[in-house]
């Protein structure tokens, strides 16, 4: 059943339900801007990142412009899903995800009538995403027909130590342990930098968005290793991708000018390199001034970010 979203008019949302896991009943939400005018090159949808939700309304907006129907889909144990009794953000396989990118698909495409649908995925949810479009290509049955990834999370930030040993430890520690917390140093400085009460000029739920994030937890991030690793090795996604991200990378512990004009998050040069390993149709366009979310960044680069956007969905779909 559908009903008018947190965001108001015109977004609705509708609950997916999904088989139960070790924590309880799971849910995930399927979030719809209703078009104003029929879209005339089918729809959007779009996956959030770590410690996300969607509440990106500009971007769904401007994708509106572009003449597709948006979507968006909060995952499971994510924002509008989130359950009382489940851990915020938590999965023991990425694949865990793949059921309700499934059912959303489905009803988009077969439901709702529409003949393309484009991928929107930032951060993690692009890691996700390009394992779950290769999945299907693997089997021969592409379900989209693009995928627009915003600075998605490739691997591990840090030195070569840290991405390889650490990555063991976690491993061992993900297998025995997996709600185990893993240490890291949170600063908050991103959520400064989109926040309208710090740096930036967005609104959002801090209690689905905190600043200074959910715990990390052992077993989550030996998955998502495990997805680093599969894409490492190369997949083929099985249609055109484009990456955006940032021009540079400023991982600061304290708030400093250059965070309100670079990705504070992930290292963008691993993001350029592990996007080639995606596919064979792959177009990375850094965006000087981007933050670690492309289109949350101030108006001019947004502005050419989604410039740049509307030529490569003009060449690659038409």
């Amino acid at each position: 059943m559908n009903e008018t979203d947190v965001l108001g008019v015109p977004y609705t949302r509708e609950t997916i339900e999904l088989p139960d896991d070790a924590e309880g009943p799971v849910v995930a939400t399927l979030v719809r801007r209703l078009p104003a005018v029929p879209a005339t090159r089918g729809a959007v949808l779009h996956v959030h990142g770590f410690c996300d939700y969607f509440f990106q309304t500009a971007m769904a907006e401007r994708y509106a412009d572009l003449g597709y129907d948006f979507y968006a889909l909060d995952l499971r144990k994510h924002g509008r899903s989130l359950l009382p009794h489940q851990t915020p953000n938590f999965c023991l396989d990425l694949a865990e995800y793949f059921p309700e990118l499934d059912e959303a698909a489905t009803r988009i495409t077969d439901r709702d009538g529409h003949h393309r649908l484009v991928i929107s995925a930032h951060s993690t949810g692009g890691l996700v995403t390009a394992l779950w479009a290769a999945s299907h290509a693997a089997a021969g049955r592409n379900r989209v027909d693009a995928l627009v990834l915003n600075s998605p999370w490739l691997d591990l930030q840090g030195s070569f130590l840290a991405r390889t040993a650490g990555t063991e430890a976690v491993n061992r520690l993900g297998v025995r342990r997996p709600y185990a917390v893993v240490p890291r140093t949170v600063t908050g400085v991103y959520a400064e930098s989109l926040h309208r009460d710090h740096h930036g000029e967005w609104d959002f739920d801090l209690t689905w968005k905190p600043q200074n994030s959910f715990p990390a937890r052992a077993g989550w991030l030996r998955a998502v290793r495990a997805g680093h690793r599969t894409v490492h090795r190369g997949i083929d996604v099985g249609v055109p991708v484009l990456t955006l991200c940032s021009s540079t990378s400023t991982l600061t512990e304290t708030w400093t000018a250059q965070a309100a004009t670079s990705d504070t998050v992930v290292d963008v040069r691993h993001t350029a390199r592990w996007s080639h390993q995606l596919g064979r149709h792959v177009t990375i366009i850094r965006v000087d001034g981007a933050l670690h979310d492309v289109f949350l960044s101030r108006k001019e680069v947004r502005d050419e970010a989604f410039e740049q956007l509307a030529r490569w969905l003009d060449y690659v779909t038409g």
